[in-house]
């Protein structure tokens, strides 16, 4: 039903529901089909724009790419290094031997080593060993490093020669070596004997008082290569103004070496020293294939200590050999670090 409506009313917005037929104004349960559709299209927008926006942003996609390129190494660093690594430190406490899976013994292998004669002879040579060829690497490499710094002629046929000792194979350097420190026909003996400086052939390596610094001169060969590219390569970043600085305020050579250019290659000396002393402590190379570790124990080191056990079958005990040099490094780290953060 409708109500009349009078000629000249002002006239009034309509609402929803209403509508006007001739004269007269009607309402409709019924919303007109515009609003119906407007409204429609209005709860379906967000669902829409929901569907439209991306499930992941560019920065978490980049991550989630990240994680997955790194995932590889990590799981590589986990089997290769972390695994083994932990590992050991288990089997050095236990009594565990070839074909037998042994039994939690605490620090029964340790108390063995500190009571055992080699082990305590192993710490002395090994100390005697790095101290000395660690010593001889630093001055002679730092002298040939600040001499191949300089503008002499064949520098550059110098600076590669001086490769060979570090890239040739260590097993054929070593052999090498124990071939000149031969007493039958070896060089060093022929050298000796021609100039009368001996009557009789001497056995370098057969000898408790020549064979740990015949070890010694032949690691220092080996290894001294890499300390005087390490310097070498520090010393061409050290800015030239220094030096002429230095010059201007009459500072003699040993001054500016001690002022400019140890300061500036500090940092390079320290980590080529953790990396060498490390290096020198593990090589099992020099000592197995000179002297494997005599006469007498003269020469034993840490590895072949321990390579020794694993010939007996005593893997827990040759594990407690390799374990126990862990806090020395760890020492050794930590005091470079330290020092690597000083300004």
């Amino acid at each position: 039903m409708g109500e009349d409506l009078s000629p000249n009313p002002s006239p009034r917005p309509l609402h929803c529901g209403e509508g006007i037929r001739g004269n007269v104004l009607f309402y409709s349960s019924t919303p007109p089909l515009d609003l119906f559709m407007a409204n429609q299209a209005a709860t379906q927008l967000p669902a829409a724009q929901q569907r439209e926006q991306p499930r992941m942003t560019m920065s978490q996609r980049a991550s989630i790419m990240g994680y997955l390129m790194v995932a590889p190494v990590v799981i590589s660093l986990l089997i290769l290094v972390i695994y083994p690594f932990f590992f050991a430190i288990w089997i050095s406490f236990t009594d565990r031997m070839v074909g037998s899976q042994g039994n939690f013994v605490g620090l029964a292998n340790y108390r063995y080593l500190i009571n055992w004669i080699d082990f305590r002879a192993t710490v002395r040579n090994t100390i005697v060993l790095v101290v000395s060829v660690q010593s001889l690497k630093l001055v002679l490499g730092m002298g040939i490093a600040l001499l191949l710094n300089q503008q002499i002629r064949g520098r550059q046929l110098w600076r590669s020669l001086i490769l060979i000792p570090w890239a040739m194979p260590a097993f054929v350097a070593f052999i090498t070596w124990k071939l000149l420190y031969a007493p039958q026909g070896g060089a060093f003996n022929y050298i000796l004997l021609n100039l009368g400086l001996v009557d009789t052939h001497v056995d370098f390596l057969s000898t408790k008082t020549w064979a740990m610094p015949s070890v010694i001169v032949a690691s220092f060969w080996r290894g001294f290569p890499f300390w005087v590219i390490s310097f070498l390569a520090a010393l061409q970043n050290v800015p030239q103004e220094l030096y002429e600085a230095a010059a201007i305020d009459g500072a003699s050579a040993w001054q500016r070496f001690r002022h400019v250019t140890m300061p500036s290659i500090r940092h390079v000396v320290l980590v080529v020293l953790l990396l060498s002393t490390i290096w020198t402590t593990n090589s099992f190379e020099a000592i197995w294939l000179l002297t494997q570790g005599g006469p007498s124990s003269a020469t034993m080191t840490f590895p072949v200590l321990a390579y020794f056990g694993l010939q007996n079958l005593r893997i827990g005990e040759a594990a407690s050999v390799s374990v126990s040099m862990l806090p020395v490094f760890a020492m050794l780290a930590f005091i470079v670090a330290k020092l690597l953060q000083e300004e």
